[in-house]
């Protein structure tokens, strides 16, 4: 396992039924030690480049599980191309980030940051508010968590619309339209709200650029809780600054942390998260628990769940 062998999360092995060796650690010469006797490799949330050294080194090895849901740091070619399976942690977070999603959505409607502003200036001051409800949400992605904002989104009377890389014949309960990647400006063009949450791979990164950005309402929000290179910040930088578009709520960026200086903070109309919409006081327990699921189907011979394509990249 590549994780700090002080983690609270690796408590949860000793709830397994039958013996087990496990090794810890986070530095290259545990990695040289302990990976050619290793069947199963676990990667913690920040540990790519160990999983790198490990790989070659891992001549015995049967399956890789990331603990995290992206994986787009750990598909070297030598793991994309083995037979060696990857499994992620899918579904984990999605109920915290829907939840965000849905918060950020609220903030801009209700102008939170306005009340704030005017309770700490001892201020009365009166002003309108907008509804969501009838307004329409679009969804890039439309996997585990574009589905749960959706259906939480639902609730408050919103209309979905959604793009998937992948469109389905089967009819999706959680949304009034699903679109094509192809489709994307169109679905920009006519909502309110602007969810990514699609995984990071070559066809997504920059997606949202300038042009994408001019297709947006003035009035809309965008709401990214996948990944900072899905948009191109230069170009949401400038939209936000010149008020092309209504505001942005962002828990992921390009470079984390965010610098000192970058000028999202202080941009008014934009809300940050430092990457932690996702961390739930058990964010690590559930993430590791879903390891330790998967790892009785591996023991027991069963298929795995939470298979990644490897080659799309999620």
């Amino acid at each position: 396992m590549l994780s700090d062998p002080a983690a609270r999360s690796l408590r949860l092995f000793e709830d397994l039924h039958e013996p087990v060796n496990f090794a810890v650690g986070i530095d290259p010469e545990f990695v040289a030690a302990h990976a050619p006797n290793a069947d199963v490799i676990v990667v913690g949330s920040s540990q790519a480049d160990l999983l790198q050294l490990a790989f070659p080194l891992a001549q015995r090895v049967r399956w890789v599980h990331s603990l995290a849901t992206g994986v787009e740091k750990i598909l070297f070619p030598a793991l994309v191309e083995s037979p060696v399976p990857l499994t992620n942690g899918r579904g984990v977070f999605s109920r915290a980030l829907a939840e965000f999603a849905i918060a950020a959505i609220l903030f801009f409607a209700k102008d939170l940051r306005r009340l704030v502003r005017s309770q700490q200036a001892g201020k009365w001051d009166q002003f309108d508010i907008e509804l969501v409800r009838g307004q329409v949400m679009g969804v890039v992605g439309f996997g585990d968590i574009g589905r749960e904002t959706a259906r939480l989104a639902r609730a408050l009377g919103m209309r979905i619309v959604a793009i998937r890389s992948r469109p389905s014949a089967n009819v999706e309960p959680e949304a009034e339209r699903v679109l094509s990647p192809a489709q994307l400006r169109e679905m920009l063009r006519m909502s309110d709200y602007v969810v990514l949450s699609t995984p990071l791979t070559p066809e997504t990164r920059g997606m949202i650029g300038e042009g994408e950005l001019k297709a947006m309402k003035e009035t809309a929000v965008i709401v990214n809780i996948g990944r900072g290179p899905l948009v191109a910040e230069p170009a949401l930088v400038a939209a936000l600054s010149a008020n092309r578009i209504r505001g942005a709520a962002l828990d992921v960026f390009d470079e984390e942390p965010l610098p000192v200086g970058h000028p999202f903070y202080s941009l008014e109309n934009v809300l940050l998260s430092p990457h932690s919409a996702d961390h739930t006081r058990d964010w690590a327990d559930a993430a590791m628990k879903v390891f330790l699921a998967n790892f009785e189907l591996f023991r027991t011979g069963q298929p795995l769940l939470n298979i990644v394509d490897k080659r799309a990249g999620y």
